[in-house]
């Protein structure tokens, strides 16, 4: 011991029980969870001789009997909706704390790859990137609603999985994955034997936008759709508290983000569970926005949405909240809704639609359609052009129906695909037949810039209805507030000029400024108070020595 502290004279540790906090993760709780890790068994290679016809085996990935953090690296791939993204950036923030890289596929020692279940063509890409992944001799863990959805598919065997719920726990999946190990991790987070929505929101993030916080409010929910297969993943609903959401926002804006999105599977069922209701959190939100930051509300279904629709319309006014709502209808024909079994009708939709563009200024409204569900008819597709034909969405999302393999929809009889293919493109048709910024070359507006463009050409700035203007690349531009002209327009967006000098560019405030006593919590605030008694008593001793002088002259 002694030849150590010369060794290492800055060493002060007596004794080996101070290498141990209380905080430290104990033996009951590291081993707890080894039930759910599988030794793989190395396979004996059999050798035989080479031939020209031969192919060669796929590379094996480096098994390392130790993981010593800052020595491999770890590329994150993510398909799907903001939720999904949200959970991604998490488990990367998870990695990149504990000190593994984040890099590019090639490089990678590990793909993260963090799945969609709506579609077939996205599973079928997931897919493909695990085989490409093996074939490259890398290690592979997946996540997402796919293999929490359904963990025995065969192409999933053997691999490790991180479940929805299950996301705080990606640096040990990594660990054991990279020493050779499979782990799966698919259970629901319980607290007091209650389910929970989820992994923490406090958790470290590496945001794929760092003036973007996507925040998910709630996961799962009440609905039964007979062509969903994201309920087998994400399950009935569980909301997080509303305080430990406006936690998070108050974290997002002190680490520079100028916007938040609210995600989840349905918005307007937040708080069904907890006794709360999405008007309610959304109140305590606005409270906590900085000036010149905004919010975004995401994807809400008509039959929740409802009860609620006075006082969202209130929230969409207020001017740190973008006047735009997701509201997917996915047909116009009550037949359909009902076999689909959406638990609305036409109707209330339309009156969703029509109160909002009443109630709120310039609101943006997005739906969906989906083309050839089972049991459309030529009729109740004909329902569903002149809902569209009616509303003109700007943002309209058409999609086929896709088999999800065991959703009820899966075994009806399917329309024929090319009948699919012609309702498809007639909608289309009518989607691109109008121009919803045809009339605004001219028109001024005030834009919050947080974006690149697709094309990489532009910066991309978001109006109060959340409209997308495209800007030049200016410098300093990302994460400001400017006036601009709108000069030129297409399908999807309009082209503005900056109107404002650079010194007249207002940037996102990252911190709310509250009044002294707000923010003086704790020992600051003692302090405070100490500070403004000693100065009182000190007046006061002055005025009363004051008075005696005054009395004896």
């Amino acid at each position: 011991m002694q030849q150590l502290e010369q060794d290492f004279p800055g060493n002060d540790i007596d004794d080996i029980e101070d290498l141990i906090s209380a905080e430290d993760v104990k033996p009951q709780e590291r081993y707890q969870n080894k039930k759910s890790v599988t030794v793989r068994a190395k396979k004996r290679v059999q050798i035989k001789p080479e031939t020209d016809a031969e192919e060669k085996p796929n590379p094996r990935p480096t098994i390392y009997e130790s993981v010593i953090p800052g020595t491999q690296k770890v590329f994150v791939k993510t398909w799907g909706c903001a939720h999904n993204n949200s959970d991604s950036e998490y488990m990367a923030g998870q990695l990149a704390a504990y000190g593994y890289k984040l890099s590019g596929k090639d490089e990678a020692d590990l793909w993260l790859l963090n799945s969609c279940t709506v579609k077939n063509p996205s599973e079928d890409t997931f897919r493909n990137e695990i085989e490409s992944g093996m074939s490259n001799g890398k290690h592979v863990v997946v996540a997402g609603c796919v293999p929490q959805g359904a963990p025995k598919s065969d192409y999933l065997r053997g691999l490790s999985v991180i479940g929805v719920q299950q996301i705080d726990r990606v640096v040990e999946v990594v660990e054991e994955t990279l020493k050779g190990h499979s782990v799966r991790l698919l259970q629901n987070k319980k607290v007091h034997g209650r389910r929970v929505a989820g992994a923490p929101l406090s958790l470290p993030k590496v945001r794929k936008n760092p003036l973007i916080e996507i925040i998910s409010i709630n996961t799962g929910c009440l609905n039964q759709c007979t062509y969903c297969k994201t309920k087998h993943a994400r399950g009935d609903l569980a909301s997080y508290p509303p305080e430990e959401i406006v936690d998070r926002a108050r974290q997002s804006f002190a680490e520079g983000c100028c916007e938040i999105w609210l995600t989840s599977e349905d918005t307007g069922a937040y708080g069904r569970d907890i006794g709360s209701s999405l008007p309610e959190l959304l109140w305590k939100l606005v409270e906590v926005i900085p000036e010149h930051c905004m919010l975004r509300v995401g994807m809400t279904n008509p039959p929740y949405i409802l009860e609620h629709l006075e006082e969202v319309a209130k929230v969409l006014q207020h001017p740190r909240v973008y006047a735009f709502l997701h509201v997917p209808v996915q047909s116009g024909s009550d037949s359909v809704l009902g076999e689909m079994k959406r638990e609305y009708c036409r109707k209330d939709f339309e009156h969703v639609v029509d109160f909002l563009r009443e109630r709120v200024p310039g609101v943006t409204i997005a739906t969906d359609i989906i083309c050839g569900f089972p049991t459309e008819t030529e009729e109740d597709f004909e329902e569903t052009m002149t809902l569209c034909g009616r509303y003109r969405f700007p943002s309209l999302f058409i999609n086929q129906f896709f088999p999800r393999p065991g959703t009820p929809a899966a075994k009806m009889e399917r329309i024929p695909a090319n009948l699919v293919k012609k309702r498809t493109k007639r909608l289309t048709d009518l989607f691109y037949s109008y121009e919803p910024y045809a009339q605004r070359v001219g028109e001024m507006y005030t834009v919050l810039v947080t974006e690149i463009s697709h094309d990489k050409l532009h910066y991309v700035g978001h109006n109060k209805s959340y409209e997308q203007v495209l800007l030049p690349m200016r410098d300093n531009l990302l994460g400001t507030r400017v006036h601009v002209r709108i000069t030129s327009v297409s399908k999807f967006s309009m082209v503005g000029e900056i109107l404002d000098d650079e010194r007249d560019w207002t940037r996102c405030a990252k911190k709310q400024e509250a009044p002294m006593e707000l923010t003086m919590t704790g020992r600051n605030r003692d302090k405070l108070i100490q500070r403004y008694v000693g100065i009182a008593l000190v007046v006061g001793s002055l005025a009363f020595l004051l008075q005696l002088l005054i009395r004896f002259l």
